[in-house]
């Protein structure tokens, strides 16, 4: 196993740390784990996008809808972010 690279995982610890996984099974529970978190989060994503882009079309919108549709998008871009960096470890 001292040959297996480590895994960024999706998440962080409780104190904000990167978490690591060190296995050679990608069917290992915890790496099956990481990969549906990493959909969801991705999925997310995917709807924050949506929900911005309605917001920035709607010329009606106020401060308040379009600064609460920012800080989802970059919460959800932090997140997609740090799936791109776990998948681009893992090759």
């Amino acid at each position: 196993m001292a040959d297996t690279p480590l895994r960024l995982l999706p998440w962080n610890s409780p104190e904000g740390r990167p978490c690591y996984l060190s296995t050679d099974d990608p069917g290992s529970r915890l790496s099956r784990l990481a990969d549906e978190v990493e959909a969801e989060l991705i999925a997310c994503g995917e709807e924050v996008l949506g929900g911005a882009e309605s917001v920035l079309a709607d010329r009606a919108a106020g401060e308040r809808a379009v600064r609460f549709a920012l800080v989802r998008t970059t919460e959800s871009l932090r997140d997609v972010l740090r799936v791109a960096e776990c998948r681009e470890r893992q090759e």
